[in-house]
């Protein structure tokens, strides 16, 4: 443990700050919007789509570095004596000595500042409706943890979260589009619940430190086996949402390749239901539900890739 923080944190710290090993799933999120756009258009502006990218991921960046800063103001990783590093209990660097929480904030509003200034630039280049996306994203990313609204203090993460990713595949739709159509947004809908289900579970191993300092989690809330079931059911929600979306022509059926992630929210789900009242256990669950959100994605834009040849 350090004893003192350094005055200026080098970019390895500043990276690891950001918790860079839950980026991919933004990542898979821009790849789905740009895939829902070239099924129409048949072309990809690559240049619109790198910032884009560099953008997104900026603000999921930004909003785990807030997340960080509010959960030390509020004791809550302090308690964490239970989390299960990387997935759960944010990054630690704070509590571990390696970072002031004032550093942490300065990185924070850097981000989130810049990925403003980025958003502009784009939204002046493709249009307007842009710009209300992009407002939307960075009004979730700091209502998630920021006071007073503190919607993951109150049971409101989840759907925070679903609402986040969502935007981002119609965010970079819009980006190559310009345009509003409905199939980014039924495209998306499968992949924010699987989102909502990695922070839903995350939640399991924090449930105690969260309670003891009035975070009002939705495990906390629900408690283990309601939790658990809900998780059951956005998983089965997700997949019959895409099977449905199919069958009533809102989705092409090459689109259905976004089912290859059922096992593994079905194998996660069973985890979670054996082990829901020792979440020391749930690694592997955890694993499984991320990895089932990144095929679901991928497994999406590859089916809308295909139809766009």
């Amino acid at each position: 443990m350090s004893s003192k923080p350094p005055t200026r944190p080098d970019w390895k710290l500043l990276l690891r700050m950001t918790r860079p090993g839950f980026l991919t799933i933004t990542a898979v999120a821009c790849l789905l919007g740009i895939a829902s756009a070239a099924s129409s258009n048949g072309s990809t502006d690559w240049r619109l789509a790198l910032l884009t990218l560099v953008l997104a991921l900026a603000a999921h960046a930004g909003a785990n570095v807030l997340n960080d800063y509010h959960d030390a103001l509020n004791g809550a990783d302090a308690a964490n004596q239970g989390g299960l590093f990387p997935f759960t209990g944010g990054s630690r660097l704070i509590q571990q000595g390696q970072v002031t929480p004032e550093q942490t904030r300065a990185l924070a509003w850097g981000l989130l500042a810049g990925v403003a200034l980025g958003g502009l630039l784009l939204a002046w280049v493709t249009g307007g409706g842009l710009l209300l996306l992009g407002l939307a994203g960075l009004a979730l990313g700091w209502a998630y943890s920021a006071p007073p609204l503190k919607l993951m203090s109150r049971g409101l993460g989840e759907l925070a979260v679903a609402l986040a990713w969502g935007l981002i595949v119609v965010g970079a739709d819009q980006v190559q589009r310009r345009d509003w159509l409905l199939l980014p947004g039924v495209a998306a809908f499968g992949f924010a619940l699987l989102m909502a289900n990695i922070l839903l579970i995350n939640g399991y191993p924090d449930a105690a430190s969260d309670a003891a300092v009035g975070k009002r989690t939705l495990v906390v809330r629900l408690g283990a086996r309601a939790s658990a079931r809900l998780y059951l059911l956005m998983a089965l929600l997700a997949h019959g949402w895409v099977v449905g979306a199919a069958w009533l022509g809102w989705l092409p059926a090459p689109a259905l390749a976004g089912l290859a992630s059922l096992p593994l929210s079905l194998a996660a789900s069973g985890l979670l239901w054996q082990r829901a009242d020792r979440p020391s256990t749930l690694q592997p669950a955890i694993l499984l539900t991320i990895a089932a959100g990144t095929v679901h994605g991928l497994g999406l834009a590859a089916g809308l890739a295909w139809v766009a040849g």
